[in-house]
């Protein structure tokens, strides 16, 4: 279930919403419930096709800017939506429970707050923008947290050691690198494994869909940032993941 704070005509709104079958939302409004249909949500799920002999030609288009891998602290958008405002700018100080953005989803202006005191470290989508569920949004570092080092520049080394890597990831690091060439394509929410759709030694073009998990009662496409073979699948259709682990490794 999701929590949302909104404005109507001037006046405030609370907002909880959970996912139903058949594509009908359980809307809750200041204590009184409503089932809203959403037909796209009933018959919008696609089932890709993977395309070994030219997967650069099957490949959808590049993902924006918004669709970065979220980094360890980072803000997400919790529901596809369009951004209306970015009330923060870089370096900015703010408290927890500050609306940091604001967007629309579902025909509603959601508030995207602050969990935490801390300050904005990068803004990494834009007024206008369409983002996807668990598209990073800002970079946010918590109070006493330690200082994020600087991004490596995209000319950096493919084994540079990450500077946003969470703690937990360290301990998978060793099996999944070869030579320090190889990247993982992590699970960007929580939710289980429906469908992989790559095998180890199999060549994958950037934006190719590599695994379907199953998240909030909806299908999400996971797909490569980036093109490479596949040196390691870590997840087997079943599993349950968390959000930020390894679920293939490309070399």
């Amino acid at each position: 279930m999701k929590e949302f704070k909104f404005k109507i005509n001037g006046k405030d709104y609370d907002a909880q919403v959970s996912e139903q079958d058949n594509g009908v939302l359980a809307v809750t409004l200041n204590g009184s419930t409503y089932a809203v249909e959403v037909p796209e949500l009933a018959h919008n799920v696609t089932r890709p096709v993977v395309h070994h002999a030219a997967p650069a030609a099957a490949a959808p288009a590049a993902k924006p800017a918004t669709g970065a891998t979220p980094a360890a602290g980072a803000v997400t958008a919790p529901l596809p939506g369009t951004i209306k405002q970015i009330l923060v700018s870089e370096g900015q100080q703010v408290k927890k429970g500050d609306t940091i953005i604001t967007m629309e989803a579902m025909k509603m202006e959601n508030a995207i707050t602050a969990e935490a005191d801390g300050t904005v470290l990068k803004i990494r989508t834009s007024v206008g923008a369409s983002v996807n569920q668990g598209d990073a949004l800002i970079d946010f570092q918590a109070a006493g947290a330690p200082a994020a080092a600087p991004e490596a520049p995209h000319s950096a080394p493919v084994g540079a050691t990450a500077p946003v890597a969470a703690a937990p990831k360290a301990t998978e690091a060793p099996s999944g690198a070869v030579g320090g060439a190889s990247k993982n394509v992590e699970a960007p929410l929580p939710g289980t494994i429906k469908q992989v759709l790559v095998a180890v030694g199999q060549e994958v073009a950037a934006g190719e869909t590599v695994v379907i998990m199953e998240a909030m009662k909806m299908e999400n496409n996971i797909t490569a940032e980036f093109a490479g073979k596949v040196t390691a699948v870590k997840v087997a259709v079943g599993d349950q993941v968390q959000s930020g682990q390894a679920l293939v490794e490309i070399g």
